[in-house]
């Protein structure tokens, strides 16, 4: 046997740097484009697993929300028992739960498939930022990496749709799943071949109570807010979850600045420019996540277009998005 040691190169050789980059653009990519990529299958969800509304808003928030609730932890614990190993096990995570979406009997195993798809890509786009900083020492080589990296992420949000339209048309919406799993597969080989493992020198300490505030918060709120439509905003589990959120911001306010690694650095949202250019993101994302998942069900379910031609309609708006305009 042939052991994978021997394929590698010396870090320090152009090529090697440059294949550990398209290891991890590629990588990141397969996360990021599962945000859009599955907004243009909806339809076809609904009516294969007679899905809800509601059940199609949990489709795409279960997995934006376990991406943004444990990106840090997932960095962290990466800096501590090595980038490449919880690199190889975010992308097994993420091609398991990719079929097992694509297997998916019903909405609720739908949603749960992508709860185990999204907690493989929290190993994969921080850690994989993490990689090629650390492949490429040179300030101005990592600023230009770092650079295409942010290049290929954003591209495969803007091309998402139009990808998953051509899939949703040619083979069903399961497709859109499955195509992510030789992805990975191919990705998982390349990284024990070519990526060299790396750690902090000082890893951050874990912030267990942090962690769980925030999803505590984000989870109430995203709760809320999908199935205000169903129950009201008057209802008492809307009201009651909506405290809760309340409660834990202001449980986030009182433990952070405690710590001495905190899962947020509040101090930085002293910095007026700081704090608004996450509140215009925030606020751009939002409605960007809207935009998407009412405008594909318009317009296949009331105007009638094909998911392909519903994605190109969307890429405009995805690639402006993305630039920022």
């Amino acid at each position: 046997m042939i052991h994978p040691t021997r394929f590698r190169t010396t870090a320090d050789e152009p090529g090697h740097r440059l294949l550990v980059l398209a290891i991890c653009c590629v990588s990141a990519a397969v996360v990021v484009m599962d945000i859009s990529i599955v907004n243009v299958a909806l339809p076809s969800i609904r009516r294969d697993l007679h899905a809800s509304v509601s059940g199609l808003q949990w489709t795409v928030d279960a997995y934006t929300l376990v991406l943004a609730a444990f990106l840090v932890p997932a960095g962290s614990t990466a800096d501590r028992v090595g980038r490449r190993r919880v690199f190889q096990i975010g992308l097994a995570a993420f091609g398991i739960g990719s079929l097992l979406c694509g297997l998916a009997p019903s909405v609720g195993w739908l949603v749960a498939a992508r709860v185990v798809q999204a907690v493989g890509g929290t190993m994969l786009n921080p850690v994989a930022m993490a990689i090629v900083a650390t492949a490429f020492p040179e300030p101005a080589d990592r600023a230009r990496a770092i650079g295409v990296f942010g290049a290929t992420t954003g591209l495969a949000l803007a091309l998402g749709p139009v990808l998953g339209g051509l899939l949703v048309d040619g083979f069903g919406w399961h497709a859109v799943f499955w195509v992510n799993v030789p992805v990975v597969a191919a990705a998982i080989g390349c990284a024990a071949l070519f990526v060299p493992e790396s750690r902090a020198p000082r890893p951050r300490r874990f912030d267990p109570a942090g962690q769980a505030l925030v999803v505590v918060v984000l989870g109430c709120v995203v709760y809320a807010v999908i199935e205000s439509r169903r129950l009201g905003w008057t209802s008492p589990v809307i009201l009651g979850l909506l405290v809760v959120a309340a409660l834990g911001v202001l449980g986030v306010l009182r433990h952070e600045p405690r710590r001495t690694d905190p899962l947020l650095e509040l101090r930085l949202f002293r910095s007026v420019p700081f704090g608004s250019a996450i509140l215009m993101t925030f606020f751009a994302l939002c409605g960007f996540g809207a935009f998407l998942f009412v405008t594909t069900l318009y317009l296949q379910e009331v105007r009638g277009m094909s998911a392909l031609a519903a994605g190109l309609c969307l890429l405009p708006g995805c690639a402006c998005c993305r630039s920022g305009r």
